[in-house]
Formats: C-alpha cells, structure tokens, sequence
C-alpha cells in the first residue's frame, strides 16, 4: 500500500509539476488619470496591471508589472509605446511597445523610493520623470538609449502635475499647489541643461503685490534731519540669507493655490487655481495674466464654479470641470473669458482629457468611471468603462463557479461579472457598509454579512437581475466571517464577540437560525468538513490568544438533521447544547494566521503568523476533556512573507495559500509541496484579501486587499490526475445536489415574486397613505428591529422572571437593606478622624468587580510599558542606525569652531575613509602617470644626448637659446598660482601629473584624471582638517587657561566685593557634536520613576551617609575649636586683611566728656591702628585691582590672538573650497566656447568636404565627353522633390496644435524618403544616351555621397546654430551675472560713502512733540486758585511765534553743523593732499633714479624707432627663411644618407643571415668531424679542426664588431633626423 501510495504521489506530482497558471482577465478601476495610447485605445494601471481598453469593441488587453504594483504611467502616441515605473525600493522605469506588448528598454536611475509623473515630449525621444522623497529629482531621458540627458534636484518640492509643451519639446511645466515653474531645456550637441523660471503668482483677490528690493532700496527717502531710512531687515538685526528673505508679517499676503494647468498653440500657459480664477501665464516672459469672468451669458442656476480640478484646451478656449459634475466651456477672448455648459455628467469630473486626432473627449469621474463623448456622432455620450462604489471587499464564485462571479463593496454594492471575458452583468445595492460574502453550494442564493449584524439573502437565479429575498438580523455585532459547508447545508456567521451562527442554508426553511455556539473572542477563519458519505458536518473555528501569544483551535459536530430537531439541541438563549455537538477544544503553542481541517477531520494544517511556515497537526483519536495541546507533526517553509491564509480546494487534494507579498500557492496536500504559483499582487498594495475557486478547479479568483483589483486565472496545462480528480469529484457532487437545487431554486423563485409583490404593495399603500405619513414614521420610529440573539434572550428572561419571581423580590429587599446599612456605614465613617477614617473603595462589596477593574488597569499599564520599551527599542535601533551612518562610519568627524569675540565658524570637511578599491585605483594612476612622465624625460634625454654627440658644435648657438628659454620657463614659474590654473599647490599638492584638458581623448584617460582630481581634493581637505585640528587643540588650549585664570579672577572678585560676572567661554554643541548623541541627566525635565526597591535603596544610603557625617563632626573637636577661636587658620594670611576689623574699646560706649586721659589715649591709638589698616587695606585693594585688569588683559590678548588665527584659518577655508570646487567644475561659458569652436571646425570640415565633392566632380569624370560631363553635371545638381504629406481638413481644423515640429524619428523618416526618391533618380531610365552603363552606376553613387553629404551638413548647421545660441546665452548670462557684480559693488561704495558721511555727522537733534516737557517729579501744580484764563488766540500767536524762532533756530544748527562737517571735510581733503605730495615727491626720486638702458635710450632718441624695427624684423625673416631653406637641404641630405644606410643595413642583414646559416652548417660539419676524430683518435686532425674552428670564430667576431659600429652609426642618424624634426615642426608636450 506504500510503495502504491509513494506510486501515485510521484505520478501527481509529475503531472502538477508540468502545470502553470496565467492570467484571463483583470477588473479594476483607474485611481491615476487614463490616457490614450492611440487614437482608440485607452490605459489605466490597476495594482499590478496596466489594462488597454479598445473604445470600440470594449475589449481589454492586459500588461503585468512582474516587480509589483505599477506606479506613475505615461504614454507616447506617435511611438505608439507607455511607460511606467514600479514600486520596489530603487524603482525601475519600463517602456513597452503596443499592441505588442513587448518591453522596449528599462531605464534605470538613482531614485530611492517612488517616482511621481512621468511624460513624453510630444515629439522626439524624451522622457521627464519626477522623484519623491528624498531625491525631488527632475530628469530628462532619451528614453531609446537609456541614458538622463540632465537632471535637476528640488529638495522639498511635489509636483503635482508635469507637462511638456507639444509646441516645443525644449519647455516643461511643473505645477503644484504653491507654484507654476517653466523649465527651458538647452541644447549644446550632446550636452543637455535645465534651467528653471517661476511664475510669479497673484494674490488670492487676483491681485498683484508689488515687491520691493530689502537689499538695495532705491524708493526709500534721505532724510538729513532723521538720518538714513533702514530696510526693515537691517532694523530687525538679521544678516547673511535671512536679511535677504526676510518678510514682515504684515507685508506676508496669501497667493493664490494652482490645481491644473494646460499649454496653448502660442507656447502659453492656461492655470486653473482653487480659488476659481484663470490665469494666463506668457511662455517666454513668465508674465501671469488674471482673466476676467463675464456675467452676462450665462445663468449657472445657482451653481458656482469654485474650485475646477481640471482642464483640456480647446481652440477658443478651454473644457474646465469640478465637483459639481459639469463640464463648462470657457470661451477666451483678450482677457476676459465667459462661461457655458458643456456637458452633464452624473459624477464629480476628475480628469479631462481630448484623444490625439480631437475627435474623442475622455471624461473620467472621481469614481474611476470613463466616458468617451464623440464630436459630431450620435450618441455623443458613451460609457466606456462604469466603476463599483469602492473598493471589493469581498468575492465568490456562484455555483457551479465557471459562468459568473459576484463581488461586494464596502457600500453594499454587489455586482455580478462574467467568468469569460470579465464583463460587467448586473449590480444590486443595499445602501448600507458591509463586510462578507458567500455563495450557496446548494441554491443560487448569496448570502452578504453587514456591519449592523445583518445577513441579507439575494435570489441570483437570474444573473442579469438579482433580488433580495430575505434579511435576517443576528446581532448588533458586525459579521465578520460567513462560510457555508461543502455541501450547502448549514450558512456559518461568526462575530467578532465569539458567536458562530448556524443558519439552514435551504431557501425552503426561509433561512431559519438554528442556533450559536460561543466560541473564543477574535475568530480569524471557520474551516467545515461536509463530506457526502457521512451525515455530519465537522466545523472548526480559529481564534487568536493574544495573552498567551497561542491560537485556539475549536472543533464541534453538527447532524444533518439539526433543523428537524434545533428545539432539542439549543437552550432557551438559543445557544447550541456543548454535550450535543460534542465541542472539543485545542491550542496551538505559537500564534496561527490561518487553519484547515482536512477531510479525514484527523489533520489541521496552520499558516504560522510569525515565521513564514506552514504545518500540519495530528488530532487526537481518543475524547479528551479540557483543552489539548498540538505539536507540529510536519513542517514546510512557506517561502511568502507576512500573515497567510490557507483554504482548500472543493475535493479537499489542494492547499491553497496567499499571503502578504501577493502570491498564490498550490501545493499537494499531502506533502504540502508547491506545485503551482502564481504572483497576482504585490505586497505594497497590502496583497491578497481573498481567494475564491470553482467546483471544477478551471477558474481561481484573486481578489487584493489594498488595490482594488480582481484577478482571475486560467491554467495553462491542466491535464492528468490533477484536473481528473477534482472534475469527477465536482461531477459527483453536483449529481447529488442536482436535485436539491432544483427544489431549493424553486422557492427561491417564489419568494422573489413574493417580495416583489410585497414591495410593489408596499408602495401603493405609501402613495395612498401620504396623508397619514408622519404618523406613521413616528410609529416606525418607535418600533425598533431586535436582533434575534437580543429576542432569545428576551424570551429567556421572560421565563427566568415568571420562574423566580419570588425568589426576586426576597433578593431585592435583601439588597436594599444592604445598601441601607452601607450607607449608615459610609455616614458614620465621615464623622471619625482622619486616621481611623477608611476609603470609600474599602466599601465596595463587588470585590470580584474591584479585583477586575484592578486587573485591567494594571493590563493597560503593562501594555503602555510594553508599547513604550518597544516605541524606545525602534528609537534606538534607528539612532543606531544613523549614528552608524553619519558618525561612526566618517573618518574625519564634522565639527566646527567658534571665535571668541567675533562671529567667525568655521567648519571642517567630514571624510569617510578612502576604500582599498579606491586606494588601489589611485596608487594604479599615479604609477602609471609616473611611468608616462620617466618614458618621456628618457626620450628627451636620448633625443638631447644623440643629437648633443654628433652636432655639438652646429647647434651651440641653438643650446643657447634653449638655455635662455628655459631661464624664462623658470622665472614664469614664479607666476601666482591661480594664473598657473589651480590653487591647490598652496595647500603642498602638486598637481603635476594632471593632464591637460585638451590632451584628454580617449575614455580611460578622463577616467584617470578623475581619479587624480579626486586624490587632490581628498589631500587638500585633509590638509585643511589637519590645520583645523590644531586650531580646535588652540582652542581647548585657551579654553583651559582661561579657565585657570578665572579661578584667580574670582577670588579677587570675592575680596573685593565686586558684583561683576566671571566670563567662562565653553564649547557649543556645533564644535562638540558629540555632545548631541549623549543625554545629560539636567536635559531632562521629568522626574526620574524609582521603583520601589530603588526608593528604599536610596533612602538607605542617604541615611547612612547622614550618620556618618555626624560621627565625623562629633569627634573633630579640634577642628570645631580652631573654627570658633581663630577663624579656622592658625595665621593670618594676606588675603584675609581685607576682611580684617580692630574692635573698638569698650569705654567708647561712654559718651567723650567722660572719657579719663587713659582712655583717651587708648583712643588715640585706635585711631592710629585703625588708619593704618585701612591703608594696608587699600594697598592690597589696589594690588588686587592691578592683578585683576592684568588677568582680564591677558585672557583678553590671549583670546583675541585665537581669533586672529581664526580668522586666518577661515580664509584657508575660503581658499579650500575654491580648489574643490575648481576641481570639480569648470567655467560654464569657456567650455561652452570650447564646444562651440570643435563643433564649428567639425562643420567647417563637412562643408569643406561637401564642396571638394562638388569641385573635383568635373575631374572624376574626364574621360568621358564634354558635353556629357555637362548633362551629367546638371543631373548632379538635381535633387528629387519630397512631396509632404498634408493633413485633411477636418484634421486640421479640429486639432488646435496642427503640425508639430519635427523631430529626430521625422528626420529619419525624412532622410530614408529622399534616399527612396533618389532610387527613382537612379533607375537606368534616366541615364543620357550613349553613357556607358558603368559610368552611369559610378555617377549615381557619387551623387549618393553627395546627397549623404548634404544631408549631414544640414544636420550639422542646424546644431551648429544651437550651439552658437547656447554660447550666447552664456554669455548673456555671464554679462548679467557680471553686472550684478558691478550693481552690488556700486552700491557697496555708496553704502560705504554714506556711512562715511554720517560718521562725519556729529551733531544729534532730538525733536520734541509740542505740549510734552519734561519735568522733574513733584512738580505739577495742584492748587489753581490763583490761576487766571487767557484767550487761545494769544497762546497760538505767542507758539507761531516761539515755532518760526524755532525754525530759524533749526536752521541756524544746520548750517553750522553743515559747516562743523565742512571743516572736517576741509581737514581730510588736507590729510590726503599731504599724503598724495609725499607720493608724488617719492614718485619723482624714482624717476630720478630709473636705470636708462640703451634699448630705451635708442626708444627716446631714435624718431623712427618703429621703421628700425620693422627693418630689423625683415633682416631677421631673412635670416631664418635662409636657415629654413639650409635645415631642409640639411634634412634631404640626411634623408638620402639615411636611405643609403638602410640599404648597407639590409645588405649587411642578408650577409648575417647567410653567416649565420653558413655557421649552422659548419657546426655540423664540425660535429660530424669531430665524432670522426674521436672514432679515429688523430690528434693532427683534431688540431686542424680547432684551427679552423678559431679562424671562423675571428672573423664571425670581426662581422659583429661592424654590424655593431653600423647600427651605432644608424641610431645617430636617427636621432639627428628626429631633432631636425622637431626642431622643424615643434610639438606641444607637456611640462
């Protein structure tokens, strides 16, 4: 039975391995705008899919993202493709072509997270995608090779919409809620730039805020009285970038909020704002543009536009929507604009979009619904694609599961769609939330759970008109879960309070609640075993410990004939009897997500919550009481990650599992091995909610749980026992309930017409009771629905009370007399003393509720902790993570440093350290640069030394002069180093193994110099660093001393009893970082929590210190003696005699005419002594006073000097980063300039080319006839006339942007059209009588050149052009910039002349408002009684008078401030007279002393001195021209010297060669003679041998001494030739 069993599982095994799932069709609905691919075919991406709709036939076509959900989408109609991106970390873009389907190329960029908007240029190669967090990179791609042109980072900025204008590809528009940005795209050949311009937005009234410059106000008025007039931003105190943004609040004024914009033919800018005004924004300019709103055309019926959400162009004007559900059309006229209806549309409008040949207008609802409204076609309205009210909540096949599925919104609209194709068939809506669904096995009835506790009853008999047939109400609490058994007897409803409701799922029975069974709170899934050989049906429920961290697993029996006898099986609550259904109980030791029963009901498989496993759990044979644990009896790992559910199929052979990463997993239920998978969602989108499979196994559903789209699959290959068992079981099991489905349908039947009827009566009575209508709702009102639970147990209690009702009132007294006595209790309790008083909780007699509430509070306070040590333990594993990162991980610490006295920081540059790869790569580069520059000092020294051997005395002239050159090499070396191109030699770095940039051409050597710019950069921050780490030891240093001499400053402090504060400079936290990573006990506010063994353990040791400190004083009596006699010291020290006091003699207490001599003397000499120690005291006063300002000058000195170098080392800074940044970039217009000058001799070469071919035209064909050379010339000139393909009229006059311009695929297209044209050119028929064939064919494939030519020099002209536009706005860019610079500086100067001139003003007027004087206190009359009145008139006269006195007054301090400032004034111009006297004095010694050589003598003297110059200059070109004219007869000679040598040089090679065969032959003569002397044993011969062997040895010897002394001879020559070479055309090596 085994080796049968292990037989079959391995034949099943092969069959199942062999199969595979792919997806039918996908339901979903567009959350993203829809966009139109070609002119009839719409997309839209739905989770992981992107679905084409054909606007036609309504057909889908379906393109999966393998890598998840799809993110932002994008198509391009001339191309015919959609791009898209994914969500994975590091997204991908994809393009793929359509209808095929095919991936074109994926582009890969830096973006971490998420892409937001992509779009395609309207013509041309270019893609534009925008990043989220944290990047906010704009980029722009050539998306046929995969490559970003340009790229742009906006730190903090969303965008909200991005568009290219179709116009012109070069602008792009980004727009979000705060701004409208255009950026210009800049062509220079293959370098491409972004460059942004903002549009400056209106007010929210529509009007404009005047900005005025902070920095540089040129409106503000001088003043000479008040001083000068301050910008606000000097005046608040603020410096550097804030002063430059710096608003006040009330200058702050509200913009207005951009939803959408669209482009316009004339390149401007439509932008539709939330306040509801329409803006006009110029392309070029920027300038924005309010549009006035005309009222007279229009009556809007009480609607407002007030805030569109979008917009589509039109010409005339603009299709605007919002949430009102209209489309208004805007017809636009100047600058006004009126309003009229469009169109209707019954939801709120959510994008507008017109189809590429305008014909179409894509209407898309806020729903996801699309409608497609036609120009000119009747309908005009069609919709395309209607979307359910929300997301699917929940899905199931309707029996037998291979026409129709049905699925359920959250609103309660369910809806039916064919199997086939996915078509939508029919819908119905409860208007109320609802949670689950289920479809009967038994009937064609669906069963759908609500959040009010609800199960509704639909009849689907009729799948294009479902009707609810019945409602019944369970409880208050939502159904969580509704599940009916294999064979559809019994419908299972749990709650989320642990009640599984047990329902005859029989339409005949009217859906009868037979009962519940209490099971254990947070029921996770109901598992049923119905099997068609046995009478029972197995139910087990799962159900989460969360306490314990176990699952519950709960496994009760139901007879088949339960409704017969429901009476006896249940208790008067209608809870189901525990001995009845034989109700055992299990745990599971770790925590399920999911569990099936098999159908043996011996084996429960979990899907483990916490570990990604799934295993199987043996149950127990024997009856058991209590709970039993499980142990895993088999164990696979799940390979899918997050909480799983498992089901399984309907002959029970399959597991199927889907879990949070989106997959579906088949696996063989025995060995719970996969043999299918299938990924139809992706774990962003939270994966799969539901899966749902047909009796028959051909049609799985997937439903997702987070992107609201239905999958269904179809097998591949599906063959074999895997598809033979589960169709003969579906067949058994349909042939068994055929029967009762016939019956059950039937009063299915009947009880829709009977609903339908009772509907239909109901609303005839409610039209012909409408009078009595509010009656009728207040008795409605009052006639609450009870839940069926809630009706048992009333029915319950009914019993219960007419039972016991005796029994209650006797308990009732009982409890009032209790209560009675408490109360006394409580009374008396008031009325004794605090101490023997007790709580009012001690009174409490529900102890069980006061443990409860005790053991709950303490539940909630474990939990809080919990939370709170896990909060803490992410807190600090992400500070570990960022401290690993950005602090332990750099080499080099960021740190800055801080001046004393000024406000100077300075930063360090943190480094990471250099990886071995880097290092090796640097140490690679440099022995390569080392190796290339000891090569070429070899060569040159070889060059000099050869050439310095043989032309010694020819060339000293010559030697001379390069001396002379290289004396001025070494003295232009002492040039500044930024004239040499770098500054890094300042910091010690050499840079010269840097190679020049115009020497740089092939990819390795830019490669290389890279990698030596960063080596220097990298030395020269370290260089720096070093320099800022003595400096910061400077500081600590100081740091340190100062405080020392602080603790001097405070003593003296102390005894001089100063009220003067102690300067301590410390460290911040920007120059100690490190500071921030660890937590001082005073940064925390709240008191530390003890626990109580803490509290005792710190109150014992307080209390032990506390006893031994009084020991301690007990016995030091010494100490205590010393302290009360002598003040503590045995001598008095100097310090002390401040605090010093001679007593005063007692009898002074008398009054002096008392006092006898002795006292008077005594007297005295208490006069003496007090004079003399307040002398001592200010004697030590004035020393300590001096010691002080000593001290406070020297950490003064000290401090001052830091900042000296502080300042020094900021400058190092400055000059740091300039070679960084000089490193790591370059001049914006000397490159540009570079390009334009090698594009431009790159046209002039193609130019050049293109007219050689012209010219020598005549010349290709000379040996043919004059007069058919001309023919021939004139078909040359010919070119064949492209014809352009014209668009229709209708075309034309529909589409408001006509032709776009071209591109480079229209170029291509162009291109291969003339190349087609030109084969007409070429056919045989047009060749001139008489030519010869041949002739012909060479004469058309000049032409061809010639055409080719001049199709690459107009392509080359026209980038010409856009380089020679790029260099000139660099240019104009560069002027503006400078500019600036100069605006900035004229303003500096006049900055600095006017405080020059208000330091000059040293008199100050203080203005007084008339009426107010200022009077010393006490002073104000009181008592008016000798007061009298005196006329107004009097008063005014006597104040004019007092004002014009004041005036002159005004004006006499004026002038004599003006002439106090003109004495200065008089006093410097004086100063400086003097100074430029003393310059000028020195300026004529220098004259006087200037050393006249004869060249300037013969400057002043000679009166032609330029004609002797000139003369010179053409001796001198006569000079050289002969010394030209002698090298080169000097080179020919040497040419033909060097020929004849190489001709004695082979001759001498072929004389070797036959030598040397010569030689190998004689040695085996040699040989052979030499065995033959051996044999013979003759010494005469042998010495004749070695004679002859000697004398060919001397004469081999004497050929290779003059093979050597010619080759020595050849190398001079060489050498000679090479220096006359360079010498003649000198290159350019680098030095």
């Amino acid at each position: 039975m085994a080796q049968g069993r292990e037989a079959e599982e391995s034949a099943y095994a092969a069959v199942a391995s062999s199969a595979s799932l792919s997806v039918r069709w996908v339901q979903g609905f567009p959350k993203q705008n829809v966009h139109f691919v070609n002119d009839s075919t719409i997309c839209y991406p739905s989770g992981n899919f992107i679905i084409f709709i054909n606007i036609a036939t309504k057909k889908k076509t379906v393109l999966q993202c393998m890598n998840g959900i799809v993110g932002v989408v994008a198509t391009n109609v001339p191309y015919e493709v959609v791009a898209f991106s994914d969500r994975k970390l590091k997204p991908l873009i994809y393009i793929y072509n359509f209808p095929g389907l095919t991936k074109r190329i994926k582009l890969k960029g830096n973006v971490l997270l998420d892409y937001t908007s992509l779009a395609f240029s309207y013509c041309g190669n270019y893609l534009a995608s925008y990043s989220s967090l944290p990047e906010f990179e704009l980029a722009l791609w050539d998306w046929e090779s995969g490559v970003i042109l340009c790229k742009k980072l906006q730190p903090g900025v969303d965008v909200s919409q991005m568009t290219f204008n179709p116009m012109n590809w070069r602008q792009l528009c980004l727009s979000s809620p705060s701004s409208v940005t255009v950026w210009t795209i800049e062509r220079s050949n293959q370098e491409h730039y972004l460059k942004a311009k903002s549009a400056k937005l209106p007010m929210e009234d529509g009007s404009f805020f005047d900005e005025k410059d902070l920095i540089f106000p040129n409106s503000l008025p001088k003043d000479l009285i008040y001083g000068p007039a301050l910008p606000l931003s000097a005046i608040a105190g603020l410096v550097g970038e804030e002063a430059e943004t710096f608003r006040p609040k009330d200058d702050v004024y509200p913009l207005l909020h951009p939803t959408m914009h669209c482009w316009t033919p004339t390149s401007d800018l439509y932008v539709g704002c939330e306040e509801g005004h329409l803006l006009v924004i110029n392309g070029e300019t920027l300038k924005v543009t309010v549009l006035d709103k005309t009222e007279d055309t229009l009556s809007m019926d009480g609607r407002h536009l007030i805030s569109p959400i979008t917009m589509a162009y039109q010409k005339g004007g603009v299709l605007v929507s919002g949430i009102d559900g209209f489309v208004y059309s805007f017809i636009i006229k100047d600058s006004t604009y009126r309003i009229e209806d469009f169109l209707q549309v019954e939801e709120p409008v959510e994008c507008l979009m017109f189809s590429p040949s305008y014909k179409m207008l894509l209407i898309q609802t806020d729903k996801g619904s699309v409608y497609i409204y036609t120009f000119g076609e009747e309908p005009t309205l069609d919709k395309v694609l209607e979307a359910c009210d929300g997301q699917f909540q929940a899905i199931d096949l309707i029996t037998p599961g291979n026409e129709y599925c049905i699925t359920l919104t959250y609103s309660g609209e369910a809806c039916v769609w064919c199997l086939e194709d996915g078509a939508f068939v029919s819908r119905i809506n409860l208007n109320t939330p609802t949670t689950v669904l289920a479809c009967s096995p038994s009937s064609l009835s669906v069963a759908v759970g609500t959040v009010a506790g609800s199960v509704h009853f639909f009849d689907i008999q009729d799948a294009k008109s479902p009707q609810e047939v019945h409602k019944a109400f369970l409880s208050e609490s939502s159904v969580q879960l509704l599940v009916y058994d294999q064979r559809g007897m019994y419908l299972f409803a749990g709650t989320p309070e642990g009640h599984i409701f047990v329902i005859n799922a029989k339409p005949s029975s009217s859906f009868e609640v037979l009962g519940f069974v209490e099971v254990c709170k947070g029921i996770l899934q109901i598992s049923t075993v119905s099997l068609l050989e046995t009478d029972i049906v197995e139910v087990m429920v799962l159900s989460s410990l969360p306490e314990t961290g176990r699952s519950s697993l709960e496994i009760f029996t139901l007879p088949i004939i339960l409704p017969q006898v429901s009476a006896n099986f249940t208790d008067e609550r209608g809870r189901l009897r525990s001995e009845f259904i034989h109700k055992f109980l299990y745990e599971i030791e770790h925590s399920l997500s999911s569990a099936v029963l098999n159908f043996q009901s011996n084996q429960v498989y979990g899907f483990c919550n916490e570990v990604p496993y799934i295993c199987s759990y043996l149950l127990p044979e024997k009856e058991h009481h209590g709970v039993c644990v499980l142990q895993p009896y088999h164990k696979v790992q799940s390979k899918q990650y997050g909480p799983g559910m498992l089901s399984l199929s309907p002959h029970g052979l399959w597991l199927i599992t889907k879990a949070k990463c989106g997959t579906v997993c088949i696996r063989d239920i025995h060995t719970l091995e996969t043999f299918v998978r299938c990924r139809s969602h992706s774990h962003q989108a939270h994966g799969i909610q539901s899966v749902s499979i047909s009796m028959d196994g051909q049609n799985i559903l997937v439903n997702g749980k987070g992107d609201g789209t239905l999958v269904c699959l179809k097998w591949r290959k599906f063959g074999g026992s895997l598809a033979s068992d589960i169709l003969e079981y579906s067949q058994q099991l349909l042939t068994t309930l055929s029967n009762t489905m016939e019956e059950q349908n039937d009063y299915l039947r009947r009880q829709s017409d009977s609903a339908g009827s009772e509907l239909e009566h109901t609303v005839n009575e409610n039209t012909r009771l409408s009078v009595d209508s509010s009656q009728e709702e207040l008795a409605q009102a009052n006639m609450k629905e009870i839940p069926w639970i809630q009706q048992k147990s009333q029915e319950a209690i009914k019993k219960e009370v007419k039972l016991f009702s005796n029994k209650r009132r006797e308990i009732k007294r009982e409890i009032r007399a209790l209560a009675k006595t408490v109360l006394n209790m409580m009374a008396e309790n008031e009325a004794v003393d605090n101490i023997a008083k007790l709580e009012k909780r001690e009174f409490g007699l529900d102890l069980e509720e006061l443990e409860r509430l005790q053991n709950e509070s303490e539940e909630e306070v474990t939990k809080i902790k919990k939370d709170v040590e896990i909060h803490n333990l992410a807190k600090g594993y992400l500070t570990e993570i960022i401290k690993e990162e950005c602090w332990n991980s750099m080499a080099v610490k960021g740190r800055s440093l801080k001046g004393f006295h000024i406000p100077y920081v300075v930063e360090n540059f943190p480094m990471k350290e250099r990886t071995d790869e880097e290092l090796k790569d640097v140490n690679r580069v440099l022995q390569q640069k080392k190796i290339e520059t000891e090569c070429l000092k070899l060569r040159k020294e070889i060059i000099e030394i050869q050439s310095g051997l043989t032309l010694v005395k020819k060339h000293r002239e010559e030697e001379e002069e390069e001396e002379e050159e290289e004396d001025v090499a070494v003295k232009d070396t002492n040039l500044p180093n930024y004239l040499l191109g770098s500054l890094s030699t300042d910091f010690g770095i050499s840079t010269s193994l840097l190679s020049s940039q115009l020497e740089l051409h092939s990819r390795e050597e830019k490669i290389n110099q890279i990698i030596l710019l960063k080596d220097i950069i990298y030395k020269v921050k370290t260089v720096f660093n070093n320099e800022f780490d003595a400096a910061y030891k400077q500081k600590e240093f100081e740091i340190a001393r100062v405080k020392e001499r602080n603790v001097r400053i405070q003593e003296i402090i102390l005894d001089l009893e100063l009220e003067e504060s102690v300067w301590q400079p410390e460290f911040e936290d920007c120059e100690k970082p490190e500071k921030t990573l660890v937590v001082e006990d005073s940064e925390i506010t709240a008191q530390k929590h003890l626990k109580p063994w803490q509290k005792a353990k710190t109150e014992l040791i307080t209390t032990q210190k506390m006893e031994q400190w009084l020991q301690s004083q007990a016995s030091e009596t010494r100490h205590r003696a010393l302290m009360d006699m002598m003040g503590g010291v045995l001598e008095v020290r100097k310090e002390d005699i401040l605090r010093m006091v001679i007593p005063q003699p007692a009898f002074m207490a008398k009054p002096d005419a008392v006092w006898t001599e002795e006292e008077r003397k005594q007297f005295r000499e208490y006069e003496k002594k007090v004079k003399d120690l307040n002398e001592e005291k200010d004697k030590y006063r004035k020393s300590l006073e001096t010691e002080l300002k000593k001290l406070q000058n020297l950490i003064q000195e000290s401090t001052q000097n830091f900042d000296e170098h502080l300042k020094r080392l900021f400058e190092r800074r400055v000059k740091a980063e300039m070679v960084v940044n000089q490193s790591q970039t370059s001049e914006a217009v000397r490159k540009s300039k570079e390009d334009l000058d090698m594009y431009k001799e790159h046209y002039d070469n193609l130019l050049a080319e293109d007219k050689i071919l012209d010219r020598s035209f005549k010349k290709e064909f000379s040996e043919i006839p004059s007069h058919q050379v001309d023919m021939l010339y004139r078909l040359f000139k010919r070119r064949p006339r492209i014809h352009k393909q014209k668009l229709h009229s209708d075309i034309t006059s529909i589409v408001p942007f006509g032709e776009r311009p071209g591109s480079g695929k229209l170029n291509a297209d162009a291109f291969a059209q003339l190349m087609k044209a030109m084969d007409d050119l070429d056919n045989i028929n047009n060749m001139p009588e008489g030519l010869n064939p041949l002739v012909w064919n060479h004469f058309c494939m000049t032409r061809r050149v010639k055409v080719e030519n001049e199709q690459k020099v107009k392509q080359k002209a026209a980038g010409l052009m856009e380089v020679v536009a790029f260099h000139r706005r660099r240019g104009d860019e560069d002027e503006k910039v400078q500019q600036e610079i100069e605006r900035v500086y004229r303003e500096l100067i006049l900055l600095q002349e006017e405080k020059v001139k208000f330091q000059l003003n040293l008199t100050i007027q203080i203005l007084l408002k008339q009426g107010q004087v200022e009077v010393e206190n006490f002073q104000l009359l009181l008592d008016y009684s000798d007061a009298i009145l005196i006329n107004r008139s009097i008063i005014e006269d006597l104040n004019s008078v007092i004002r014009a006195q004041g005036q002159k007054k005004v004006a006499s301090m004026m002038e004599t401030k003006d002439i106090h400032k003109g004495i200065f004034q008089i006093e410097w111009e004086h100063k400086k007279m003097e100074m430029e006297m003393e310059d000028l004095n020195q300026k004529a010694w220098d004259i006087q002393m200037l050393f006249f050589s004869r060249e300037r003598q013969k400057f002043l003297n000679e009166p032609n001195y330029e004609t002797l110059i000139a003369v010179q200059i053409g001796i001198m070109e006569q000079t050289i021209a002969v010394l030209d004219k002698t090298h080169k007869k000097n080179v020919k000679n040497c040419k033909k010297l060097l020929k004849k040598l190489e001709k004695v040089s082979s001759q001498k090679d072929v004389a070797n060669y036959t030598l040397s065969c010569n030689l190998r032959e004689e040695l085996v003569a040699v040989s052979e003679r030499k065995d033959i002397c051996n044999a013979i044993g003759s010494i005469l011969t042998c010495e004749k041998i070695a004679k002859e062997r000697y004398e060919n040895m001397m004469q081999q010897q004497k050929l290779r001494n003059t093979s050597k002394e010619q080759a020595k001879e050849i190398s001079v020559l060489e050498a000679e030739v090479e220096r006359l070479k360079m010498k003649t055309f000198p290159a350019l090596v680098p030095l």
